[in-house]
């Protein structure tokens, strides 16, 4: 008759693979703790695919019409806005070019108006080809309105202008000395490019 001692000790190797502290144990839940991950993450990986597709057909938006857009018939709002949207953005600026001069608007009109008020000053300055292009016609204008010399064209005068005093000897003058010629001002003369930067330079003078 077996003792019970040696009944155990022939049985323990067998015993123990099934225990929580065998060696097979323990690899076998290694690999079903990585088989879990490894479903987990495919699952969010399907679930965040799912919603970034439905946000991208506008699966969760209000539907507007019960056709679909992509069937060829009735377009939703939301698409109509959308597409009236972009064809805005999309227009070109036709008959709309203006000399921005690298500034923004408050600014490029501030020198504008210093450009026309030295322009008058002293009949002939020195500046970039651009600037004396984009101030000759308000040069022209103010000599225009010199020439009206009417109180509403010398109030336009003196709200472009920095100087004052400058604007009743424009007054006075103006007359006088364009009396036989219609516009054509001012001449704009190019000269040698600016040294540093190569920009190109030009003269405006009045005629």
């Amino acid at each position: 008759q077996v003792q019970p001692a040696a009944l155990h000790q022939r049985l323990s190797p067998y015993v123990s693979q099934t225990t929580n502290h065998s060696p097979i144990f323990h690899t076998q839940k290694r690999r079903l703790s990585a088989i879990s991950r490894t479903l987990t993450m495919r699952v969010l990986a399907i679930f965040a695919a799912m919603v970034a597709g439905a946000s991208a057909f506008g699966v969760g938006a209000p539907a507007f019409s019960a056709k679909s857009s992509f069937a060829g018939a009735a377009v939703s709002e939301s698409t109509c806005v959308a597409r009236e949207t972009r064809g805005d953005m999309s227009m070109m600026r036709h008959r709309k070019k203006v000399a921005k001069l690298g500034k923004p608007a408050d600014q490029r009109k501030a020198l504008l108006r210093a450009l026309t008020t030295e322009v008058i000053r002293h009949g002939r300055i020195k500046t970039t080809l651009v600037r004396a292009k984009a101030v000759r016609k308000h040069v022209d204008h103010m000599i225009q309105l010199g020439k009206r010399g009417d109180l509403h064209a010398r109030r336009q005068a003196l709200g472009w202008m920095y100087d004052k005093d400058l604007v009743h000897s424009l007054f006075e003058a103006a007359p006088e000395r364009y009396s036989d010629r219609e516009g054509g001002y001012t001449r704009v003369l190019r000269t040698m490019p600016r040294q540093g930067d190569n920009a190109k330079m030009a003269i405006i003078e009045l005629v």
